[in-house]
């Protein structure tokens, strides 16, 4: 049985306010001639379809319009809810989807009640995971803790129960949305920690031939037959360095697996640049980043003057500036009330001037400026003072 395995689609998502619908439009396209091309037998969603549990309505006219290109090309999808979906949103209407096709996972009471899929070799269960909010689901498993890995192994069981009520030469897929141990975790995903933990052991899906997981944006391998797809598009600068694709999956006649990697389309990429601005904008090494977006760290010890005006002259599609000053290290042993001994008001504004620039102290009309503010801190304090003496009096 051939496959493709994706997630995380985040659906109606933007990347520093600049909408995504239109890439993710050039993804689901993408998506669907992949399965056309390579006569998948079966398209697996692992989760978090929507970014937000009530997405805006161009994020839902995609998903429509994809399920709908999928049932007409003949090829089942089966999908699950994730950690930003609302389950019952999604889940609405899975009864008569289903007829076309289209299998949606949303109840995590039906977890071990499989979509069946059939090859020139035979059976393949299916079973679809939703996001497992441990307590929310505690006592529908008889979970003993409300921990993702209670739940999830309590689901598994469930799982491994009805697999072993089946012929034996019946394959295996679980479709599940978590934090698997040994993942690598980017800055997009939402924090689903529960007590400090959110990870789950590898070894909690053991017996199953394929686990097309969900939730990390990063394409992983755990073992051969846990893998991550990772997003199909990048939601923050922290993902700048991944390769964004889709497993294509081959599930042999014995339960063997092999997976290649199928490349997403690329609407921009990504590129995080650090420096001072003048290094930034002179350096020719960066030329290939000005079609790219940009997050920007300056490390000018003073912050420049106009600093994303002048980055989008070079760099128009600039989303993230961050300053980061470089300076020299300054002499920790000598306390703070030993360096303001024998200073004035007025000096050690000037002092704490230098030190939030880096050593680069007031200019002289920044200077005037402060001399403005003391004198007339100054007058009001001995009005005030001389107000008191008087009503004292």
């Amino acid at each position: 049985m051939r496959f493709l395995h994706t997630s995380d689609w985040h659906l109606g998502r933007s990347l520093h306010r600049v909408s995504m619908l239109d890439a993710q439009a050039a993804f689901l396209d993408h998506l669907v001639a992949t399965a056309r091309a390579h006569a998948v037998d079966a398209v697996l969603v692992a989760g978090d379809v929507y970014d937000r549990a009530v997405p805006p309505l161009a994020a839902v006219e995609l998903y429509d319009t994809a399920l709908h290109r999928l049932a007409a090309a003949g090829v089942p999808t089966v999908m699950i809810s994730g950690n930003h979906d609302s389950a019952r949103r999604l889940g609405v209407g899975a009864g008569l989807i289903e007829r076309a096709g289209v299998h949606l996972r949303t109840d995590p009471a039906g977890c071990a009640t499989p979509v069946m899929l059939t090859d020139a070799h035979g059976e393949i269960a299916c079973y679809g995971l939703p996001y497992l909010e441990p307590a929310l689901v505690k006592d529908e498993f008889g979970a003993a803790t409300a921990h993702h890995e209670a739940v999830l192994a309590a689901a598994m069981e469930r799982v491994r129960a009805d697999l072993a009520a089946r012929p034996a030469t019946t394959r295996s897929i679980v479709l599940a949305h978590a934090f698997v141990a040994g993942g690598q975790e980017s800055d997009s995903e939402r924090d689903i920690s529960v007590g400090g933990v959110s990870s789950v052991p590898a070894g909690v899906f053991h017996g199953v031939d394929y686990v097309a997981l969900g939730h990390l944006h990063g394409a992983q391998t755990l073992t051969d037959r846990v893998r991550y797809s990772g997003s199909p598009l990048a939601y923050s600068f922290s993902e700048a360095t991944h390769r964004k694709t889709m497993w294509l999956v081959e599930l042999g006649a014995d339960g063997a697996v092999t997976a290649e990697r199928v490349d997403c389309p690329v609407p921009r990429p990504l590129a995080r640049l650090r420096g001072t601005l003048e290094e930034l904008l002179g350096d020719p090494a960066l030329t290939r980043h000005e079609e790219s977006f940009v997050e920007a760290t300056l490390t000018d010890p003073a912050r420049p003057a106009d600093p994303m005006a002048r980055l989008t002259e070079r760099f128009p599609h600039t989303l993230s500036l961050v300053f980061a000053p470089e300076r020299a290290d300054e002499d920790t042993g000598i306390s703070y009330a030993t360096r303001l001994r024998d200073r004035d008001d007025h000096q050690i504004a000037e002092d704490f001037v230098a030190h939030v620039r880096g050593g680069s102290g007031p200019d002289e009309r920044e200077r005037a400026v402060l001399r403005e503010v003391f004198d007339a801190a100054r007058v009001t304090a001995a009005v005030q003072e001389s107000a008191g003496r008087g009503a004292a009096g």
